[in-house]
């Protein structure tokens, strides 16, 4: 028989401080994928619009979008329409607000016969405010 003392020993103590590491890791790649994704997801219709210096962001509080591509093709949203089913969006948007802006998205090469329709079928449909989309042209390094 071993006699030995009565006092029991305490185990190891827990530990209090939570590790922060692979939660801040997480963090910081899915705000990369975030800051990646992001600029991707404003338009997927990939359209060359004309380069304009008076290129500016409309503030209209209520808009649609109306695209047309180099083939010709009408989209309403990046979702492709057709003129008949676009003037029936238009009139109906135009019953509910008589004040929404229509911001027209139109390729270079798109022939100005064509806009020119679909301007017509916006007015047509009670629409009135039409903003034309562009971007600005990349400013040129200052020539020393």
């Amino acid at each position: 028989m071993a006699f030995g003392r009565l006092e029991r020993t305490t185990g190891p103590q827990p530990m209090s401080d939570i590790n922060m590491t692979p939660l801040i890791d997480v963090m910081l790649v899915l705000l990369v994928i975030f800051m990646i994704t992001a600029p991707l997801m404003s338009s997927s219709l990939k359209l060359d619009l004309p380069k304009t210096e008076a290129a500016q962001p409309s503030e209209s509080p209520e808009f649609i979008t109306v695209s047309i591509d180099s083939g010709g093709q009408l989209f309403l949203a990046d979702s492709e329409i057709t003129a008949a089913a676009l003037a029936q969006r238009v009139a109906e948007t135009a019953r509910l607000n008589p004040q929404t802006e229509v911001q027209l998205r139109a390729d270079q090469a798109v022939p100005y016969g064509r806009v020119a329709e679909l301007i017509g079928i916006v007015q047509q449909g009670g629409l009135t405010r039409i903003g034309f989309v562009a971007i600005a042209p990349v400013a040129d390094k200052p020539k020393q």
